[in-house]
């Protein structure tokens, strides 16, 4: 891996100049193999994790199937990949304890305890906010093209979006407005949720380090977004069983992103 780097600017409280490394294009598969190899360290918490994702998720597709907003169901699974980087905090944690050399619990992954909880409700919030904005913006683009109509089950939804051309400009058009959206998170929370845990630095400052690593490894980082989002959209197909290894896998990755990426000048 490259030694270059780039100084991020800001400090952590330890004076340490936090910068920003250039990465070989390779290493988003490096990082799947770090994560699986955290997986089989601790297959029981890191499954356990997966599992208890996979039942929340479960429940609340019940929830809206119930509710009649099958059609929603799209929506959210695409918003999940904005707030997925909050969620994945126990499993950094985990990570974060196997490279220290200290033991994991499930106690450990379930409260994770750091100097730095204000700052990660923080970006939380951020991750929030942005899923809010896109569920927003999907129901203005169904406004548009559609007319204040009630939203169809999903079961008429899908022929209509695929086979009508008002719902086939609008998929155009929300894939775009999606895909923005997404990569601006993906920007701002590749690694900053995994470096609040690593160091003693603020949000912004994590927030920061974040863009300037998607910035400084622009091509590599977009293989990697594409790569979570191949494998999530692979789980979600499966109705999210899948995600019960999925999951934990990309969280645990993305902890070794985030070490390859940042380090101390």
């Amino acid at each position: 891996m490259s030694v270059s780097t780039e100084s991020a600017g800001p400090t952590d409280s330890g004076g340490a100049e936090l910068s920003i490394r250039s990465i070989r294009p390779d290493q988003p598969w490096r990082w799947l193999e770090a994560g699986w190899a955290d997986m089989r360290k601790v297959p029981a918490i890191s499954l356990t994790y997966g599992f208890a994702f996979l039942l929340a998720s479960i429940l609340l597709v019940a929830v809206l199937l119930a509710a009649g907003l099958s059609a929603v169901v799209p929506v959210m699974a695409a918003g999940f990949l904005l707030v997925g980087p909050m969620l994945a905090v126990g499993l950094y944690e985990a990570s974060r304890r196997l490279e220290a050399g200290l033991p994991v619990q499930l106690s450990d992954v379930v409260f994770v305890s750091s100097r730095n909880l204000s700052q990660l409700a923080l970006v939380g919030a951020m991750l929030a906010g942005a899923m809010l904005i896109w569920l927003q913006v999907a129901g203005w683009l169904f406004a548009l093209f559609f007319g204040p109509v009630g939203i169809p089950p999903l079961s008429e939804f899908a022929p209509m979006l695929l086979l009508t051309p008002r719902g086939l400009a609008m998929l155009v058009t929300g894939t775009i407005a999606g895909g923005a959206i997404a990569f601006a998170v993906f920007s701002i929370s590749a690694i900053s949720v995994p470096l609040l845990l690593a160091r003693d630095i603020d949000a912004v400052t994590a927030v920061i380090a974040s863009v300037r690593a998607v910035r400084r490894n622009f091509w590599t980082m977009l293989l990697w977004a594409w790569i979570v989002a191949l494998l999530t959209a692979f789980g979600i197909a499966t109705w999210f069983l899948a995600l019960a290894v999925i999951f934990p896998l990309l969280g645990h990755a993305t902890w070794h992103a985030q070490r390859a990426l940042a380090g101390e000048a």
